[in-house]
Order: C-alpha cells, then structure tokens, then sequence
C-alpha cells in the first residue's frame, strides 16, 4: 500500500468553480459563486484550495466560466507562490471552446472534458474534483487513501444532510460495503437513510476517479447523444449501475474544530439565509467552523493593511463592540457593533447600531445608520442615518429580502434608491469619503 505522501503527488485536484450561484440573487450579478466574500477576510473558494495545499495535494486546475474576472484576479494575486520547479503549480482553466467553437463548458463533466489534454500532460495517477463553492475543511489524502483500499474506480465523498434541505444535493443509498446502491441528482423526494428517517446522504460534489478511467468514461459521455454531460446526471448513476461507485464517509476526513470533535461541518452557502447563517457561525463564541487553526490555516490573497481601530468619536463615546469581527484597514468611531462580520477597509462612522449583519470589503457607514440582519455588498456606502433590517416591508421594496428575513444590499440597489428616494441622500457628496478600492 502506497503511504498517503505519494498518493497525494500523484494526484491531480480539479475544483469546478464556473457556476453563478443564481440563489444568492445579486452577490452573483458580478461574480462566480466561489468569488463570494465569506468569514471576513476569505472568498468561498479558499476553502477547497486551502485543502489541497494543507492535503500535500500541489498539483491544481481551477476551472472557470461565469464572470471569472474578480476570481481569476484573487487566484493570480493570492494563489501564486506555488514553485513550478518542484512540480507545483495551478493552472486556470477558463472556457476557452477548446474543442469546437460552438460550446462552451456544457456541464461538470463537459468542463473536464475540454481539459483533458492539459490533465494528461500532467500524468495523475488519480484526479481529484471538487465543488469550488462550499465551506470546509478536509483532508482530502485521507479520501484517497480510503478510494485506494475500497478499489473502485470512482469514490463519491458524501454526508447525512436534512431531508428537507436534500433536494438541492445529489442523493445516495449504499449497502454495509460503503458501495453506492442508488444515485438521484436533486430529487423532489429524496430518500431518507436507512438509520435516519429525516436524513439523507447527499454527494458532496467532491469525486476521486482513477486518472485513465475518468478519460474513458468522459469519451464515452461526450459520443452519448442526449447527454447533459454533467456527473451528478449522468455519469454517477450509470457508474453505479455498474456497481463501480464507492461512498466515503466525510466524518472519516474531516478537520474538526478543536474545541469540539464532535462537530462535521460542511455548508452549502447557496441561498442568502445559508450564507448569512454560516457567516453569523464565525462571529458567535463558540463557532462550529475554527478558522483559527494553525495546523489547517485557510489561505487566502492578503492585500497589505494596518490594523483595525475602534476610536471614540467626537464626543467620546467609545465604541461598543461584541461578538464580532474586524478585519484589517477597518475604522470603527464611536458605534455599537455586534455579532457582526466587518471585511478588509470598512468605515462605521460615528453613532451606528449594527447587529448580525455581514459588512462586505470596502463599505462605508456614514453617522447614525442603524443595520439589523444585513449583508452588504463591496464597496457599498450608506447615506447618513438609513435604517435597514426592521421594517420588512420598506426593506423589500428598496433592497432584496429573504425569506429568513436577511436584507441583502449592492451597490446597484443603492444607485436606484438614490433616484427614487432623493431625499435620503441630501448632502449626500458633501460627506462622502471614498474608501481607495481594487478593482476586483
């Protein structure tokens, strides 16, 4: 048996990060899904790559489709110290029609398939592929180790989730043997666990095939006329019909917060309330996810900053904060903050109320704002004295909100407003103070 240090050099990882995310509506008007800003300083996409790097997995292709630009920007500015001369590297694999000039990536698979020359240059012995959109930590030698002595060719990484929430997932049986018995691709029943009646066991999206036996199965899907040419359509389930798909248990895998080993943590932040909600985890006492773990650091493009700083304001009052977090280039005077999420370079002037809200890079909250239940997009500024999160009703017809209640606000919403609702912003350009912000 081959220790998991040779495995992990002979394996290719591919993180599939081209979708838009349409279920967090206008967070995705810009950007991939995997851009998304999360946990104060991070994009969800860290998440999958910081697991390879922390894996030994060096070896990466991220693939790229919908508006790619801020994404490829934070990979080439956060993502480039891998050494080519140790036979590291990432490579950004955008939709580039590789094989025709009619299509683009039509599907997960498709967008394997048109790189299929760049895999084989690289001689994998095993490809690893993963979902570029979701948050958390894993040790990914551990599943091809667990891949190696099951002795399919194709490992399914899976985890019990609420039957109710099943439907967005694909959704598996399998028998004593960890062998896949049935595979359904976002069922409108989904099947309950054996052991669970209000669980099911949804596929992670994360996938290792034997290299040569991805190659054949993706040939043989792109002559398959009909073909959505998409895994969790198509090739899972024929797969399993052949008895070729093993299941793997993530809690086998799984990097646990070191305050509690019972805790197996994996989030889908498809919808507005999800990301919210796992957003609201980092900023509480005891969160589920440690993002604080020296020996599974999360890496991410650090653009250099000073320290965050909470000064009173003109009157001297102090800043009022808890629970919350603030990261670099962030000025907070003289506000009340709490259970509150602030990114890189955010400016809370003087006399704010704002509570379980997530604060985007590069926002500024000009005097007397009062937030409850927010996320605000990058580079959002508010106008003095606009109060968000507790009329429902005002909030819906001027931004989005969620069925959770969770008023999401861009930069968009707010140029519109400032047209319909005039008044709110008198004065407004007599009191702006840009905050400098990249481009991406």
């Amino acid at each position: 048996m081959q220790n998991a240090r040779e495995v992990v050099r002979q394996t290719m990882a591919l993180v599939l990060a081209g979708g838009r995310g349409s279920r967090l509506k206008a967070l995705t008007d810009t950007r991939a899904k995997p851009s998304v800003y999360f946990g104060g300083k991070f994009r969800i996409i860290d998440f999958a790559l910081s697991n390879c790097v922390n894996s030994g997995i060096t070896g990466i292709g991220v693939v790229t489709q919908y508006k790619s630009h801020s994404l490829l920007r934070h990979l080439q500015a956060g993502w480039s110290f891998f050494r080519n001369q140790m036979n590291e590297y990432i490579d950004f694999l955008p939709a580039s029609q590789r094989l025709d000039e009619e299509h683009w990536y039509q599907g997960t698979a498709d967008a394997i398939f048109q790189n299929v020359d760049i895999i084989k240059d690289h001689k994998p012995k095993y490809v690893l592929i993963l979902a570029g959109d979701h948050i958390y930590k894993m040790d990914y030698s551990l599943l091809i180790m667990d891949h190696i002595r099951m002795g399919s060719p194709l490992t399914v990484a899976c985890i019990p989730v609420p039957r109710d929430q099943a439907k967005a997932f694909g959704v598996m049986n399998v028998d004593s043997n960890n062998l896949v018995t049935e595979f359904v691709e976002k069922p409108e029943n989904p099947p309950a666990m054996p052991t669970n009646p209000y669980m099911s066991l949804a596929s992670m999206g994360i996938y290792v095939f034997d290299a040569e036996f991805l190659y054949e199965v993706l040939a043989k899907d792109a002559a398959t006329k009909g073909s959505h040419r998409d895994f969790g359509m198509d090739i899972i389930p024929q797969l399993v019909a052949q008895h070729k798909v093993h299941a793997h248990d993530f809690s086998k895998s799984c990097i646990r917060n070191s305050g509690n080993k019972d805790i197996v943590y994996w989030r889908d932040v498809g919808t507005i309330d999800a990301y919210w909600e796992a957003n609201m985890d980092i900023a509480s006492i005891e969160p589920q996810l440690d993002i604080y773990d020296f020996n599974w650091p999360i890496w991410t493009n650090q653009i250099q900053l000073p320290p965050a700083k909470l000064v009173q304001d003109i009157s001297g009052a102090s800043t009022i904060f808890r629970n919350s977090v603030a990261s670099a280039g962030c000025i907070i005077s003289g506000s009340s903050i709490n259970q509150t999420l602030l990114f890189n370079s955010c400016r809370v002037h003087s006399n704010c109320f704002i509570s379980e809200s997530v604060i985007m890079p590069f926002c500024i909250i000009h005097r007397a704002c009062r937030l409850t239940k927010v996320v605000m997009d990058r580079g959002c500024e508010l106008p003095r004295g606009i109060i968000i999160g507790e009329d429902a009703a005002l909030d819906a017809k001027r931004f989005y909100r969620s069925e959770g209640g969770v008023t999401l606000v861009t930069r968009a919403m707010l140029t519109k407003l400032r047209q319909t609702e005039p008044e709110l912003f008198e004065d407004f350009d007599s009191y702006k103070a840009p905050v400098a912000m990249p481009s991406y």
